[in-house]
């Protein structure tokens, strides 16, 4: 299975394991790592999943509209490299994968 690092917003990290086809917002909740408050449960309805993506991103889907708009309305920051993590799903090729996890507060 790929594995991910998460950073919490304290700095704390969180190396998990996702299986094939996990939304990365899915993977942080059933893991307990704190920051993720995915608020409508992965629907890209309320950006509380904000992530910015670290290092290994190569393998991303690209941003979709409704992603895009999310962003724009989220409570922390927007960078490049923002992304809502209920729109990731993991696949092979983001093994190793970094994320931030954006403070929501």
């Amino acid at each position: 299975m790929p594995n991910v690092t998460y950073i919490a917003p304290d700095g704390t990290l969180f190396d998990v394991e996702l299986r094939i086809g996990q939304s990365l917002m899915e993977g942080a909740t059933r893991n307990g790592i704190p920051g993720i408050l995915a608020e409508c449960g992965g629907a890209c309805m309320c950006a509380t999943c904000h992530i910015y993506v670290e290092r290994g991103g190569d393998w991303l889907s690209p941003i979709t509209e409704a992603e895009n708009e999310m962003l724009n309305e989220s409570a922390a920051e927007r960078r490049v490299n923002s992304r809502l993590g209920c729109q990731i799903r993991m696949v092979e090729g983001l093994d190793g994968l970094v994320v931030r996890i954006a403070d929501n507060h």
